[in-house]
């Protein structure tokens, strides 16, 4: 399958504006983009030299980003080479996208970071790389945190690896606030965790499979925060997962501590009791918990508590899954399929801008980036998407080098359209 790319002058008729702060949100409009340009909006446009589309249902909302994905190059090739990568991104209707430092070479030196950075010249989708806390993201020692800042990361985690050290934690979080920087920690005691496969419950008991418990991820948030409040700084919990964590976010904030989080869209999807036993593709870290729990994501979700939906997407070769549960590696790719799973499972709970806000405002707003505008003689960073178009996740239509997906070949509801970034109109052949 290969990326379909146009750069065009392109006219959008009767498309449906999805933005909170657009005057023309909600309204259906016409948009007239051109030389990588929001040329004009208004009603009744002609555009005689530009591409029409013209699709019935169609919503345009400013560029999705994806604030925690994984490529697989430079390192991993065979699970994921940068142009795989940059095609699931624009078909999952992504036009950024912040990648974890887990590669070979880590991303933990300037070089790395303007690499990581070279990706997005003259491409649809600009890279971000986030850059390791601590070296080799061993989480002792810290990595050149200023020199990465400087060289333009835009946070700074081990990524998939927790960092378990208190004083680790501590001193990132002195140093990063000298430079006003963001650090990103997944919350989980290894040694609670310890041979764990999935949520420890009932369930697990049941499958005979070691449980992972909540109060792994519970008591490291607690402690996270408890550092927060001493040492001040900017702290952003990547991928939650347990009922009392939110809660424990939640009073955080009513604090007012500088702590934000993200929960991966799949999450809102299964349970514990829904995943099918011993199918490794619904083998995740963190697993999937309890219905309380999945009601927990829901409340953060619709009340702010959880500030941003991410892909998590974690690409794994056929060998990495299919194995014993026991021994097979976390991961799903979902790049490609965040937005139809958030969109099917919490749309009964959000409103649709509500959905979209946290895959294209918020993530920015804890990056303390910019966020695209959707106005006359912006530039155009745009996603186009049908919320009601239901679509078929398969070997054909899937472009991830990998397939550990729990969704594949499944019907999702919710469908990208394609992308316009940086002058170029990618079209999502599943359309």
């Amino acid at each position: 399958m290969s990326l379909e790319i146009e750069k065009v002058d392109l006219l959008l008729k009767g498309v449906t504006i999805i933005h909170n702060t657009s005057p023309f949100h909600d309204k259906s409009v016409d948009i007239h983009l051109k030389d990588g340009l929001i040329h004009e909006i208004g009603f009744g446009l002609e555009a005689p030299n530009a591409v029409l589309i013209h699709e019935l249902g169609l919503c345009c909302s400013i560029g999705w980003f994806d604030l925690t994905a994984q490529m697989g190059e430079p390192g991993f090739e065979h699970r994921e080479t940068k142009e795989s990568f940059m095609q699931a991104a624009s078909y999952g209707g992504f036009t950024e996208v912040a990648v974890l430092p887990n590669l070979v070479p880590i991303t933990q030196t300037r070089s790395s970071v303007y690499s990581v950075k070279s990706y997005s010249q003259n491409s649809p989708v600009t890279i971000h790389p986030i850059g390791a806390v601590t070296e080799n993201c061993e989480g002792q020692d810290l990595s050149e945190l200023v020199d990465m800042h400087r060289a333009g990361a835009v946070a700074f985690s081990d990524g998939v690896h927790a960092i378990q050290a208190s004083d680790s934690i501590l001193k990132a979080l002195e140093y990063l606030s000298l430079i006003d920087g963001l650090l990103l920690n997944r919350a989980e005691n290894l040694r609670m965790a310890l041979g764990g496969q999935m949520h420890e419950g009932v369930i697990s008991t049941t499958l005979g499979l070691k449980g992972i418990p909540s109060i792994a991820e519970e008591t490291q948030v607690v402690r996270d925060l408890q550092l927060l409040e001493y040492a001040g700084g900017r702290l952003h919990f990547s991928q939650v997962s347990s009922a009392k964590s939110i809660e424990a976010i939640r009073t955080a904030k009513k604090k007012g501590l500088a702590v934000t989080c993200d929960v991966a869209s799949y999450q809102c999807a299964f349970t514990d009791n829904s995943i099918v036993p011993f199918d490794t593709n619904y083998k995740v870290s963190p697993p999937f918990r309890s219905e309380e729990d999945r009601k927990a994501i829901v409340d953060g979700l619709s009340d702010g508590t959880i500030d941003v939906l991410v892909s998590s997407h974690l690409p794994l070769e056929i060998e990495a899954k299919e194995l014993e549960f026991d021994f097979a590696q976390p991961g799903i790719v979902n790049i490609q399929t965040a937005f139809s799973i958030a969109n099917q499972t919490l749309r009964p709970h959000l409103a649709l801008s509500d959905i979209v806000h946290k895959l294209t405002v918020r993530p920015r707003e804890v990056l303390m980036m910019e966020v695209p505008t959707l106005e006359e003689g912006s530039i155009a960073n745009l996603t186009l998407f049908h919320p009601e178009r239901e679509w078929s996740f398969t070997l054909a239509t899937n472009a991830s080098l990998s397939i550990n997906s729990p969704f594949l070949g499944q019907s999702m509801k919710g469908s990208v359209y394609g992308t316009f970034h940086q002058n170029i109109l990618t079209k999502n052949p599943t359309y």
